[in-house]
Order: C-alpha cells, then structure tokens, then sequence
C-alpha cells in the first residue's frame, strides 16, 4: 500500500524545517525569517505582498515574519515613491551581512533537495506540487465557513 500523498508533503516539510532550524538555530531565526532573508538578498526592495508571492505565504506570517526581522533591524520599510500606498523592504547593512553568511546554506538545502535527481524528475515534482496547491486552494475557495465557538 503507497503512503497517503498530503502525508509525504508533510513529512517532507517536516524534513525542510528540520534542516534549516539545525543549520540556523544558534542565530535565533526561525525558518519563516530564514527564508525572507534570503528572499530579499535575492530581489531587496520588493513589496511585502510580492514577498508573500515568492515565499508562497500568506499576509499575516509575512507581516509577522517582517515584524521580527524589522525588531532585529535586520530589515527596513520604506514607503514606494511612485505608489504611497505600497511597502518596500530592503535589508539593512545588518541584514546584507547576515544574509551573506546564510546564502550557503540556502544553497547546501536546496541542493539537498534536489539531490540524485534529474531535471525531468525535478520539473515533474515541481508541476506536480503545484497543481496539489492550486487543487488545495480551490477546495478552500469552496469550504464552507468555519463556525467561531462563542467565548
């Protein structure tokens, strides 16, 4: 019998968030942060939903994620000039370095990801793992609303 897919999707993150708190724990982040570090020394100055985008997140563990590094002051926000109404984050000379220091590991987990497969194989998990999150999304889009149990 062939293990449940969605049960070798969560041990498979399960595995991910394994090898990055091993990697970055002593630093104090937490994957989340680790992830937008690196995401903004890719592409500084992106917004915050855009940042939400690359990182396949949703709008309250960014904002939460960016409050923690802005605490740290790892990171700024800086209003876009040609749209008032949009966020900017950038990295901080702080954020550039720790970023630097982070980048190799990035690089090590995400070939571990990937290790002893081809590009074939690579290209098929990763069409098939989207189409999983966007069937995901759909059933969402059509689940009923969830009842609040009264205080």
């Amino acid at each position: 019998m062939q293990e449940y897919l969605g049960l070798l999707i969560a041990v498979a993150r399960r595995r991910l968030k394994q090898a990055v708190l091993s990697r970055v724990d002593r630093r104090r982040l937490s994957v989340q942060q680790f992830w937008m570090l690196i995401a903004l020394a890719e592409q500084s100055g992106i917004s915050q939903a855009r940042i939400a985008e690359r990182l396949h997140a949703d709008a309250p563990t960014v904002s939460r994620t960016l409050s923690a590094l802005l605490e740290r002051r790892l990171v700024r926000a800086d209003l876009d000039p040609s749209d008032r109404r949009r966020t900017c984050i950038w990295l901080t000379p702080a954020g550039q370095r720790l970023a630097a220091e982070l980048a190799a590991t990035a690089a090590e987990v995400r070939a571990a990801v990937i290790e002893g497969m081809s590009s074939k194989e690579i290209a098929a998990v990763r069409e098939g793992l989207l189409r999983v999150i966007a069937n995901l999304e759909r059933f969402e889009a059509h689940a009923p609303p969830r009842r609040r149990l009264a205080p």
